[in-house]
């Protein structure tokens, strides 16, 4: 992973989780050949543990093949609720959690 591709290091994305893809608003260029192109996914790896879909990839420069930095994704179900996560230095980090019902019992308001 390289700092010097990045304009900040694990930004922080709310809820917003990356399945695929790359944050590219934080990407400065390749430090290795200097060319501010496109970032390709490569060594894209899905594994399912324990119920946990664990999704990890490298964002590597379309021109040099540097490596800019390594994603990882995380989804599982834990009480009802569809946990997401997501760790990369060029995409950020972030975490959501949305109910599985038709109602999510924590936005609704009390009634006393």
């Amino acid at each position: 992973m390289c700092n010097g591709c990045v304009q900040k290091e694990y930004p922080d994305r709310g809820n917003t989780c990356l399945e695929n893809g790359s944050f590219l608003m934080n990407y400065l260029g390749c430090v290795n050949c200097h060319q501010r192109d496109f970032v390709l996914i490569s060594n894209k790896t899905m594994e399912d543990e324990d119920g946990e879909e664990i999704v990890t990839y490298d964002h590597v420069c379309k021109n040099c093949e540097h490596v800019v930095a390594r994603h990882e994704y995380t989804f599982s179900v834990v009480d009802e609720y569809q946990e997401y996560t997501m760790l990369c230095m060029l995409c950020g980090k972030a975490e959501d959690s949305i109910s599985v019902l038709p109602d999510d019992p924590r936005q609704s308001a009390p009634l006393f």
